[in-house]
């Protein structure tokens, strides 16, 4: 009897220890919620009731306002443009990350493995000490305050490498060998057998390279002499400089900036998170 009893009180306190920390994870994620919130509402709102006092948090008058100036007098839309390409030039580097991972995991040429940890190694000097390097080299080339200056330097990446290159080290070789015993050749091999079932790590990558092109900011900021060439976060950054009183609007320009994270985020936080179990396969 009194191991029974000893048994539902632990049971009974275990539950009681899950209620509380549900109930404090519940209200700690509300509060960090909160200030999302209050900036995609205020962004529908008039400046006037962003300074009202005390402040509400539902608009007592929805306005389109805000993001209407953005696009007419803030250059967003071709903000938008650039970002846009930014991030369509960053698939095409995730594809050549593929072609190098996929290499480094099934080839077998001179100087592999020293090349694979040349590879590894870029990842440990942080991108602020190349930036002056590269700049001089795009300023060389003449590509300084274009496009192609821009988005080259980022096109492929060692984690991306890395990546593909343990994910694709675990395809059977006999699935390959089949393949071009049947008469494909290595390209359509990739293409068909390859990428396929490759899909995971793809998605984790697509992820991951349209977050990081959206949010490019210091790059752009300064390799681009021209306001032509400028990203949405640059043009945040503008607007925060130039419209640093109207927070109505300020909050409009955020929400632009931050809802395609968000959304990218709820949709496919399965596959950011598998990111680290993929990054440690063998």
């Amino acid at each position: 009897m009194t191991v029974n009893r000893t048994k539902t009180q632990g049971r009974a306190g275990d539950s009681g220890f899950q209620w509380a920390a549900g109930i404090v994870l519940t209200v700690g994620g509300l509060l960090m919620l909160l200030p999302f919130l209050w900036m995609i509402l205020s962004a529908f709102k008039t400046e006037s009731e962003v300074l009202q006092i005390p402040p509400t948090m539902i608009p007592a008058e929805v306005t389109f306002d805000n993001f209407r100036n953005l696009f007419a007098n803030m250059n967003f839309a071709l903000y938008l443009r650039n970002t846009l390409i930014i991030v369509l030039f960053s698939f095409l580097g995730l594809f050549l990350n593929a072609m190098a991972g996929f290499a480094f995991a099934k080839y077998t040429f001179k100087g592999k493995e020293k090349f694979f940890l040349l590879v590894l190694a870029t990842m440990m000097i942080p991108g602020q000490v190349t930036m002056i390097p590269v700049y001089l080299i795009l300023n060389y080339m003449g590509l300084t305050n274009t496009m192609a200056g821009i988005v080259l330097p980022g096109l492929v990446g060692a984690f991306g490498i890395f990546l593909f290159r343990q994910f694709m080290s675990t395809i059977p070789d006999e699935l390959l060998e089949a393949t071009r015993l049947d008469g494909a050749g290595e390209f359509r091999t990739f293409l068909q057998i390859v990428l396929p079932i490759s899909k995971p790590i793809i998605a984790v990558q697509a992820i991951l390279t349209f977050i990081a092109g959206w949010n490019s900011f210091l790059w752009p900021l300064i390799i681009a002499n021209d306001e032509a060439l400028y990203t949405l976060s640059v043009g945040l950054s503008l607007l925060k400089g130039q419209y640093g009183g109207n927070y109505a609007l300020q909050m409009a320009g955020s929400a632009f900036m931050v809802v395609p994270i968000i959304a990218i985020f709820v949709f496919f936080q399965k596959h950011i998170i598998e990111n680290y179990s993929i990054s440690g396969m063998k």
